[in-house]
């Protein structure tokens, strides 16, 4: 009975640490998707060349990278509180 209570205290320790960390990373996913440069924008509607490929130099490779890496680590922590429930 006192192993059952005290797994079940982990698991509610474990899913509250999770839950913090989720929240964290949400948290700067949104701040590195709203810093990317949104180039085309409003171009396209008049007329603007929104046709030119440009590879991702320093920051902006860094930043890319970044937002892949947070996005999969967003997924991972909420697929593991499938297992938590």
């Amino acid at each position: 009975m006192m192993q059952t209570f005290k797994i079940i205290q982990k698991v509610q320790t474990m899913r509250q640490t999770l839950q913090f960390f989720n929240i964290i990373v949400m948290v700067v996913l949104l701040i590195v998707i709203s810093l990317q440069n949104k180039s085309s924008g409003l171009s396209n509607v008049f007329g603007g060349a929104g046709n030119i490929v440009q590879t991702r130099r320093g920051f902006e490779k860094w930043l890319f990278y970044a937002t892949i890496v947070i996005g999969i680590l967003f997924v991972g922590i909420n697929i593991s509180f499938l297992f938590l429930k």
